[in-house]
């Protein structure tokens, strides 16, 4: 018996640059909801742009946020995971030294920024829709530092060896999308695990979606998981679930 549906959102549930999600999607929400099956946004995002984002059924979901370090439910923190301080400072010079490179650093519900382009601020303000925080320096934040995440113009691929090895023993370091590579002590496998815990919801009752690297530790922790089907071929080749639309087989769970 399925009794909790996680989903990644970018690539996932918005396809093809869209930037709202679909009325299908709450109506089935708020129908699974009915029959005691719990919502999950599961992203990198933070957690007032995924309730921005689901507004219209913003109280009747849980949030997975920050690929993991930070999950809601109720308006209330479930789990909360922050990297190491020094390490976090460290990382983030490095992906400064990069030229081609800017930093992301998420605290609980803002985003820090020391863009070096004003193109930056915008992105993140505008079209990724963060609430953000300009900083002088890293050391200046006043919070836990939840993820660090590189923001390359040229393409995560091409730092990802760079940026990427010399902290994957430390950290989940993830490809999140074409120009996105994220780092974590968490990742959304240990996030879900953490929310079924609180739920007391086995795994194996857990259908989750997803369409990059970074959804795999919560693919692979449920006992349904859905990859969609324009992700890359190594994905398609893992995961022999695979759909076109999440609300496809959300419609088919609602009518069982």
């Amino acid at each position: 018996m399925i009794r909790l549906v996680a989903s990644d959102i970018d690539g996932t549930l918005l396809q093809g640059g869209a930037r709202a999600l679909s009325d299908e999607l709450f109506g089935l929400i708020r129908v699974l909801k009915k029959r005691g099956i719990l919502f999950c946004a599961a992203s990198g995002r933070q957690y007032r742009s995924m309730r921005a984002l689901f507004a219209q059924a913003e109280d009747d979901i849980a949030y997975l946020c920050e690929n993991g370090a930070i999950v809601y439910r109720g308006g209330s923190v479930v789990s909360k995971l922050a990297m190491e301080r020094a390490d976090a400072l460290a990382l983030i010079g490095q992906i400064q030294a990069q030229e081609q490179c800017e930093v992301l650093i998420s605290g609980a519900d803002t985003s820090y920024l020391l863009p070096k382009h004003p193109d930056y601020v915008d992105h993140i303000r505008y079209f990724v829709g963060n609430h953000i925080t300009r900083v002088k320096r890293a050391q200046d934040i006043p919070e836990d530092i939840l993820k660090v995440s590189a923001y390359c113009r040229d393409g995560a691929a091409s730092h990802a060896q760079t940026l990427g090895a010399p902290w994957k023993a430390a950290y989940s370091v993830a490809v999140a999308g074409e120009k996105w590579l994220d780092f974590t002590r968490a990742d959304k496998g240990t996030g879900l695990a953490a929310l079924c815990g609180e739920l007391g919801v086995r795994p194996q009752e857990v259908i989750a979606f997803g369409d990059n690297f970074n959804d795999v530790p919560m693919l692979d922790l449920v006992g349904s998981p859905y990859i969609m089907q324009g992700a890359v071929p190594a994905l398609l080749e893992r995961y022999p679930m695979q759909c076109a639309r999440v609300e496809d087989v959300l419609r088919k769970l609602a009518e069982e």
